[in-house]
Order: structure tokens, then sequence, then C-alpha cells
């Protein structure tokens, strides 16, 4: 199913474009995002699904999401985001990325 990509926060969107312009292994980074955001446009349900009880509370207090996916990026970094759904279109909702040892702490693995 197709979606568009929207950012959950103005920041978000901001460190995703400052790291366009990233001198150093964060342009990588960029790229494997970039080519994520391609992939979720054309199927928002491409990622893994995150169990209800795993979400963070946080991203249900902050973002009022009731669902959470992730995209495992190269080297064990991880896109998460949410879907939304209206009567015109699907969004893929950006909350942020991560490495491995981050998500581990963040979903308390």
């Amino acid at each position: 199913m197709k979606s568009r990509i929207k950012f959950a926060e103005e920041k978000v969107k901001y460190s995703f474009d400052k790291l366009k312009d990233s001198k150093t292994e964060y342009k990588k980074l960029y790229e494997w995002i970039n080519r994520a955001l391609d992939d979720l446009e054309n199927n928002a349900f491409c990622g893994i699904q995150i169990t209800k009880n795993l979400i963070p509370k946080d991203y249900i207090q902050k973002y009022g999401i009731d669902n959470l996916w992730k995209y495992d990026l190269p080297t064990g970094w991880r896109l998460i985001y949410s879907v939304a759904h209206g009567e015109v279109c699907v969004l893929s909702i950006i909350l942020e990325w991560m490495d491995h040892k981050n998500y581990e702490r963040r979903f308390g693995y």
C-alpha cells in the first residue's frame, strides 16, 4: 500500500537533512534512510511490526500512536515509524532512527 512520508517532528526532519551534508559515515546513513523512505512510499507495511505491548510508552504519549514499525537499516541501524491512514491517503510517520544498541535500550531487550 503506497504512502506519503511525514516526519513526526520538525527536528527529526532537520536531523535527517543534516545527514546529507555530513562528511562522515553519517552520509551513508542518509543514503540508507533515503532508500528506506522510498521503500515506505511504495509500501507502508514493508517494515516489521512491533507488538503493541513493546511500544514505548513515551511514543504513545508524545505521538498518540497505536502501532509501531521498524525498518532494518545496514550495520544495525533501525528506522522507527508509525502508519496512519485517513480517507485520502496512508502516512508513514518517521519517529526516529537509532543504532542497534540504543534500539535495544529503548525497547528493553
